[in-house]
């Protein structure tokens, strides 16, 4: 079963889908006038400026949401396994795929944002499959993306979060797998089967103080090592390049997994993004565009930099030698993952170091797992609005339990391998998609921001600016 895995996760992480995702990013960025440059302030003021109603969350409640999909597993133990397998040059290719990948977060959020509809319960729902199915009028396309989202995230990418939830607490504490799976499920169970509204307001509080905690200890870390940060900068860079003699052998293998996991971690035209994109309310689609691009600032430039920063600094990492063996060990019989990060704390806190890492990623990994499952219900709706199965809600909970049970005892190779293909069939849906359907997102960049020069409060009407089957607006 392994081997079949491996073989199809080869297949669909070939060499063509990282040049796909760092292309798709060039491109939209230079198509946006680099927006996620020009736009930084706007993304600000958006954030701090937003609101809900009866159908929709606030703005800071979508980027919260949208968040706590992105800021997970791939934070901690991702970047571990970027390291290990790409060397510290890896990080370095998380960078420009976070950069490149912002603009692409815009396109898809304010596509999602321009083509949503509600629910039969009056709430907002949106994602890849709606404005597929509106903007290109192929439903056997949003019906497979909408299939494969739900199977990826209802089925496959909650594992590998439980994975590594059980992972980091059996290395601080000890904890049995079958523990940390009743406890797992019985705290999803209440949050999934209460709404939107309470995945909502759960992401809203945890995220932010799950996040600026994690980041706050990374820099306590830093400035104790404040003297290794140049060398730790050099370092990624010249082995970004192949420059480092040590890590010369991984310089291919540098830039395809740090744009894998770079890719896992921010979501970047992955195609999650736009599910909470599309349940905000705002007067505008590109409000939720910008919002969603300085989402994937926060993951990668902020979370995923301050666990790579803490194990380089420290030391604790292992670099692979893809001829077999390690080029550089200094955790012995280490898998990459948690371990790494846990290891890196414990330097300055002995004592504290493995259980802080193993709180922070249970918070960082659980959040994750709601946002899979609003995902794929979200999936589930679009289906629902053509074929009417209520009860499919039902088994999709149920079996987001079961897999979530499920992943926290099995094996992290396999949860990865696992994870990687729904990660990688929904990007290869997501970004020819999006590719095709760019014009009524740049379409709306512009119209936004002639209103803004021109002092106006900005509104949207897809009819002036030639965009169809935005029937949620026109009616608005």
């Amino acid at each position: 079963m392994d081997a079949i895995i491996d073989a199809v996760n080869g297949l669909i992480w070939s060499r063509a889908l990282i040049y796909l995702c760092l292309g798709a990013g060039l491109y939209f960025s230079i198509r946006t006038r680099f927006m996620q440059v020009r736009g930084f302030a706007e993304m600000i003021r958006l954030l701090l400026r937003g609101r809900r109603s009866a159908a929709g969350v606030s703005t800071f409640q979508a980027l919260a949401m949208s968040l706590s999909g992105r800021v997970g597993t791939g934070n901690i133990a991702g970047v571990a396994t970027a390291i290990t397998f790409g060397g510290p040059g890896a990080v370095f290719w998380m960078w420009v795929v976070a950069f490149l990948g912002a603009s692409t977060a815009y396109v898809e959020s304010t596509l999602a944002q321009i083509y949503k509809e509600k629910d039969d319960q009056g709430l907002y729902r949106g994602g890849p499959a709606y404005f597929i199915e509106k903007a290109m009028g192929q439903k056997w396309y949003a019906w497979t993306f909408a299939v494969a989202t739900i199977v990826a995230t209802g089925f496959l990418l909650p594992g590998v979060q439980a994975n590594s939830i059980a992972a980091g607490l059996t290395t601080a504490w000890n904890v049995p797998p079958l523990a940390t799976a009743a406890g797992a499920c019985a705290l999803l169970g209440f949050i999934i089967f209460g709404g939107v509204r309470r995945i909502a307001l759960f992401a809203e509080i945890v995220v932010p103080f799950m996040a600026a905690a994690y980041i706050l200890v990374a820099l306590v870390i830093l400035g104790i090592n404040a003297e290794k940060l140049p060398g730790v900068v050099k370092l990624i860079f010249s082995s970004a390049f192949g420059a480092e003699a040590a890590f010369g052998a991984v310089l291919g293998l540098a830039i395809e997994w740090g744009v894998k996991r770079g890719i896992y971690s921010n979501e970047a035209g992955q195609g999650t993004g736009p599910h909470a994109a599309a349940a905000a309310e705002v007067d505008h689609p590109a409000q939720q565009g910008y919002v969603q691009a300085f989402s994937i600032y926060v993951d990668t430039l902020l979370v995923c930099t301050a666990t790579a920063f803490m194990i380089l600094s420290t030391g604790m990492y292992n670099v692979a030698d893809p001829a077999g063996g390690m080029l550089f060990e200094a955790l012995p019989g280490a898998e990459a993952g948690p371990a790494y990060a846990q290891h890196a704390v414990e330097t300055v806190a002995p004592a504290l170091g493995a259980g802080f890492v193993a709180i922070a990623l249970m918070f960082f990994a659980f959040t994750t797992i709601v946002a899979y499952y609003y995902m794929a219900e979200t999936n589930v709706m679009f289906i629902n609005s053509h074929v009417h199965r209520p009860w499919m809600i039902l088994i999709l909970r149920i079996g987001v339990l079961l897999t979530v049970a499920y992943g926290t005892v099995r094996t992290s190779s396999s949860a990865w391998a696992l994870g990687d293909i729904g990660v990688g069939l929904m990007a290869w849906l997501n970004i020819v998609a999006i590719l095709i359907l760019q014009k009524p997102a740049l379409l709306a960049l512009k119209d936004y921001e002639r209103q803004k020069r021109a002092g106006a409060q900005p509104s949207f009407d897809p009819d002036a600016l030639g965009i169809r089957n935005a029937g949620f607006w026109r009616k608005r």
